[in-house]
């Protein structure tokens, strides 16, 4: 085994190349530059979302049949008007989607806008204010898409009930307390699946914006 030689060990470490040592100036440039690409990836996959959408409106719209399985089971209850129903269910489908498009598209425009402004804000305390504006607008974003989801449940809910009455239909039915506890249960899904989706996907970035975000407010406070 070799000799260890102290007085050999410590020149070699002395003579290690220095650590780059990063002034305030530095760390603000490099925390600025990434939040400006969390922001970036932020629109990204907005306009990822917005394209699926659009494409899966496309596709159930001249492709899909994706009133059928809620209509034929709803003849159970005894519709006798099943085209009048199949119709107006259709319709209410389709507001939902030009609502879910261009609800998508307005937050793509605010993504957009939200990014030029910090894109080009060089002022540190302007820029800290237009990254709070961004953050507020990615929440209200996601609680936009959960309150929709929510409240086209609830259109559906009454107008299926409202077309059950006029149509004399009992309620009583143990299969409608069924079909009642079905679309309850699949809203509680659909809110969780969004949720644990934008929880993912927005969350992570969102996280790493609020911690710059800080270090930024940081470095404006000590100046």
């Amino acid at each position: 085994m070799p000799e260890f030689d102290l007085d050999n060990f410590k020149t070699t470490w002395q003579e290690q190349p220095a650590q780059p040592k990063y002034d305030s100036s530095d760390i603000e440039s490099m925390l600025n530059k990434s939040s400006r690409n969390y922001v970036k990836y932020i629109l990204w996959i907005s306009i990822v979302e917005f394209i699926i959408i659009f494409g899966a409106n496309l596709y159930y719209t001249f492709c899909g049949e994706e009133t059928n399985g809620l209509v034929n089971m709803l003849k159970k209850f005894g519709i006798q008007d099943s085209v009048a129903f199949e119709n107006t269910l259709t319709q209410l489908y389709l507001v939902l989607k030009i609502v879910s498009l261009a609800l998508t598209a307005v937050f793509v425009i605010l993504f957009y806008q939200n990014y030029r402004k910090i894109n080009i804000e060089a002022n540190l305390k302007k820029l800290i204010l237009q990254i709070i504006r961004f953050k507020k607008t990615v929440q209200l974003f996601i609680l936009t898409n959960i309150l929709l989801v929510i409240l086209f449940t609830l259109v559906l809910g009454i107008f299926i009930f409202s077309f059950l009455s006029s149509e004399d239909i009992q309620l009583n039915n143990p299969t409608f307390v069924s079909f009642l506890i079905a679309i309850s249960v699949l809203m509680l899904v659909s809110v969780g699946l969004i949720w644990v989706y934008y929880r993912i996907v927005y969350g992570f970035i969102l996280k790493r914006l609020g911690k710059n975000l800080r270090q930024l407010q940081n470095i404006e406070e000590g100046n």
